[in-house]
């Protein structure tokens, strides 16, 4: 049973960083494509960001372009999405997210797997 435990979430001031990690267990990670989505309090899930198996080919929401980071670490079993210049409109539930095929997961419908999810609120 392949298990994705987020971690990194928290409190932080407008302006600030935070990087989530999320650990995968119980499968071949390195044979996934993995990615991020979001969902604040009373909106629909969001996508964040994606990445291939490789790591070589990245895609990111519009609403965080230029300001996150997603990167994996195929030996640690491990995906991270570092997060600059933190806003208070990317306060939300942030969860991993796993896809069996190894390209891109830029929707939800894309997933097999699902994180917990971690919370990040940004302070205004």
């Amino acid at each position: 049973q392949v298990q994705l435990v987020e971690s990194g979430g928290g409190l932080v001031q407008t302006g600030g960083s935070l990087r989530l990690s999320c650990a995968c267990s119980g499968g071949t990670f390195s044979d996934y494509g993995m990615g991020w989505f979001r969902q604040a309090p009373g909106k629909e899930r969001e996508f964040v960001a994606a990445i291939t198996w490789s790591g070589s080919t990245r895609s990111y929401g519009n609403s965080v372009k230029g300001r996150f980071t997603i990167s994996r670490d195929n030996a640690k079993n491990t995906v991270y999405l570092q997060m600059n210049s933190l806003k208070p409109e990317d306060t939300a539930v942030y969860s991993c997210a796993a896809d069996r095929n190894p390209g891109l997961v830029v929707s939800t419908d894309g997933v097999d797997y699902w994180g917990k999810g971690t919370l990040v609120t940004v302070s205004s």
